[in-house]
């Protein structure tokens, strides 16, 4: 009895040690593939940076005021653009439509804020200089709440947005006598 029960012992240590080299490689595989991955992203620049200069985006360009919120492209998408701003989102409302391409550009007036759509994938910062693009698509109506969720300063809880998903054809009518559109009054 003592023979089978080396000899199912010696089968067991066999077993568990090939299980445990094939764990070992799994994870030294993983982690040089997070290693090179890094490093990878660490030395690469970005494929288009958009720069922006912060003291005059108010005056001249692309995010001046009567150009923030929604607007539809000659392709049927919609783009929106929008300000970081201590402490608010101008617009504080952003209407967009429901099953369409809409691509967020926003960008930062003074510090760095957060850009977090809740209930999507949109999550960026907002950099002072930078265009931050983000892209989306909402299924269904509805209210989406934008926090800033990078901390920029003594007012930063109280610097809340938010989107309202709604259906196309109604985004398209409120729209349609408009160049821009936002929720805002």
């Amino acid at each position: 009895m003592s023979d089978v029960h080396n000899e199912a012992a010696a089968v067991a240590e066999r077993v568990e040690r090939r299980w445990a080299t094939v764990a070992i490689l799994i994870i030294v595989f993983l982690a040089g593939m997070a290693a090179f991955a890094g490093i990878h992203q660490a030395t690469m620049p970005q494929t288009a940076v958009e720069t922006i200069d912060p003291t005059t985006i108010h005056l001249q360009g692309e995010f001046i005021e009567s150009n923030l919120g929604s607007a539809v492209e000659q392709d049927g998408s919609v783009t929106v653009r929008a300000i970081g701003q201590q402490y608010s989102f101008s617009p504080p409302c952003i209407v967009v439509p429901t099953q369409t391409p809409v691509t967020f550009r926003a960008t930062s007036a003074d510090v760095v804020h957060g850009f977090l759509i809740q209930g999507t994938n949109i999550n960026t910062m907002l950099v002072p200089g930078y265009v931050s693009v983000q892209k989306a698509s909402f299924d269904q109506p509805g209210e989406h709440l934008m926090p800033c969720q990078e901390f920029c300063s003594v007012g930063h809880e109280g610097m809340w947005a938010k989107v309202k998903a709604v259906d196309k054809q109604q985004f398209l009518s409120e729209i349609a006598d408009k160049r821009r559109l936002s929720c805002a009054p």
